[in-house]
């Protein structure tokens, strides 16, 4: 009897797909500005992408920021369809969140941040 209720609630169910992209930590967060708006860094604020086509060191980098301020990058070994994305102008494809805060950890493992898709349906 459970699993004949079982198979009729999931036939009446609408499959809805994940919006998450990608997360990661913020890679090279202690070179960059961070420290400027650490307390400020709680989880779900929002953070911007913007690629560095000119960047010296990877020319898909994307940098992370909170405002004004550049907290570090996208890993390299993640940011290549982000960068992709944001050369092309689609920077309103994506939502990026602040997903993971940990003061106490070593610079490069403090925050963590989301990425996922936009919902334009509504």
């Amino acid at each position: 009897m459970k699993k004949e209720k079982l198979v009729e609630s999931l036939k009446n169910h609408t499959f809805e797909p994940s919006g998450h992209l990608a997360d990661f930590h913020v890679a090279g967060f202690a070179y960059y500005d961070g420290l400027d708006v650490i307390d400020e860094l709680t989880l779900g604020k929002p953070v911007s992408l913007v690629a560095e086509p000119d960047n010296p060191y990877d020319p898909e980098a994307v940098a992370i920021f909170y405002r004004d301020k550049k907290l570090g990058y996208i890993p390299k070994d993640k940011n290549s369809l982000f960068s992709t994305l944001l050369y092309f102008g689609h920077s309103d494809l994506f939502e990026s969140r602040i997903q993971f805060v940990n003061k106490e950890s070593h610079p490069e493992r403090q925050f963590r941040v989301v990425v996922k898709i936009k919902d334009n349906r509504k």
